[in-house]
């Protein structure tokens, strides 16, 4: 490829979908915006590759420069910003806030939740060590004076995938998609909402439980979800499917590539295994699955698929002619693209150390529908359940799952998501 692997999700439509991830941190306290603006532009000195401005090459290319302007630090008003937008300095990250939470919006060409994080958590860590006057222990935290770690800003190559055959190839089990609720929310103003619900649960409850089901934090609420989505849908629909995005770079000798390269696992659940409740066979699904398509042979060849792509889009010339191939052949949304029911991620255990005092919650932000991003701090974890319409059939019939278990949370919500989108410079 010629360029950075961190444009070339630039290309991306944008018409109707956000390629602009939020993260949102609740604090305990209400936000002091001067200090937050002196922290954020302090913590940004420690990731010079977010601090970057989009400009377009002779090719029609879009290419990353250095951006030496100020982050914006901004108020929540009626509208959000653009990234990339003068508005913003042409940064593809800037931070809003409102009483006691902070947003950092960051393009999410530049990275996913797992890359951003680490910045996030070196921003508040500034913010805490500036409003308090204090030096929170948080070794698990990057510092705004650290060095890089080896290999953050590196990139795979095409030649580190392996090329071995897949073992496993998924096969759609032709799974219900959700398309009603699709269509109507891209294209139904009167029924358009982008909205989500904060869940909190107590960190033990959920680890005793996927012990208990043999599967990991991840599973146990792709197991969830998938019950959640038998309460709701009609019979004639046979399999409900979970997806879950996988990072392979740790497997790629990257472990802290900032970079967002991910591969997908797809789990198809069959009614009747969901209507019987087996918590120990649904989680033994679960983790045989995201075994099998987490191996490199498999999420490799994914990886590859992605390369190729990569490599059409540069042998195109002109801007405009580039986005139309990417809005054609986007693997994620283009005409051969493969779709769960629903989606659950997770970040992954994040330490925040003594920071954790001082915040209440946090959790991110992406464009979808019945998508769950997970999160965790100390002895929480924390759940945004994202939708695209206003409605409360998928959350009552969550709750409804989450009780016949008897797990215990806390929802907040619904909230707007209030996502971004980006202004790019034009050819």
């Amino acid at each position: 490829m010629k360029h950075s692997v961190d444009t070339y999700r630039l290309y991306n439509d944008e018409s109707i979908f956000s390629h602009v991830v939020r993260i949102f941190v609740n604090m305990k306290e209400p936000v002091d915006p001067d200090i937050l603006w002196h922290s954020v532009n302090v913590a940004m000195k420690r990731y010079p590759y977010f601090a970057v401005r989009v400009t377009v090459d002779e090719e029609g290319a879009y290419v990353l420069q250095p951006n030496e302007e100020p982050v914006v630090v901004l108020p929540i008003g009626k509208k959000v910003p653009k990234a990339g937008s003068r508005e913003v300095n042409g940064h593809l990250a800037f931070v809003t806030y409102q009483g006691r939470q902070i947003n950092f919006y960051l393009s999410h060409s530049l990275s996913g939740g797992k890359g951003a994080l680490p910045w996030v958590l070196t921003n508040v860590y500034q913010y805490v060590r500036d409003r308090y006057q204090v030096e929170p222990d948080a070794p698990g935290i990057r510092k705004p004076d650290s060095e890089l770690l080896p290999g953050e800003t590196a990139e795979p190559t095409v030649e580190m995938f392996s090329d071995q055959p897949p073992i496993y190839t998924y096969k759609n089990d032709n799974p219900v998609k959700l398309a009603g609720d699709y269509l109507n929310g891209m294209f139904n103003p009167f029924r358009r909402s982008p909205n989500y619900r904060l869940y909190t649960f107590r960190q033990k409850d959920i680890v005793n439980l996927a012990k208990s089901s043999g599967t990991s934090v991840a599973g146990i609420f792709l197991v969830l979800a998938a019950r959640m989505l038998d309460r709701v849908l009609p019979e004639k629909h046979a399999v409900i499917t979970g997806e879950i995005a996988h990072n392979p770079l740790a497997k790629l000798g990257l472990p802290y590539a900032h970079c967002d390269l991910l591969s997908h696992v797809y789990i198809d659940y069959d009614r009747e295994t969901l209507k019987a409740g087996e918590m120990q066979k649904l989680g033994a699904l679960t983790r045989e699955m995201i075994t099998l398509q987490t191996d490199p042979s498999v999420s490799n060849a994914e990886l590859r698929r992605l390369y190729a792509l990569n490599e059409k889009i540069d042998a195109i010339q002109g801007l405009k002619e580039k986005r139309k191939f990417v809005k054609e052949n986007n693997l994620s949304s283009g005409k051969n693209a493969v779709h769960g029911t629903y989606i659950v991620n997770y970040s992954g255990q994040m330490d925040w150390g003594e920071v954790a005092e001082y915040v209440r919650s946090y959790g991110i932000l992406v464009e979808g529908h019945v998508l769950m991003e997970l999160t965790s701090m100390k002895n929480k974890i924390f759940l945004t359940f994202m939708q695209l319409l206003n409605q409360k059939k998928y959350a009552d019939a969550f709750q409804g799952v989450l009780e016949e278990l008897e797990i215990p949370y806390r929802v907040e919500g619904p909230y707007k998501k209030r996502l971004s989108k980006h202004e790019l410079p034009k050819e």
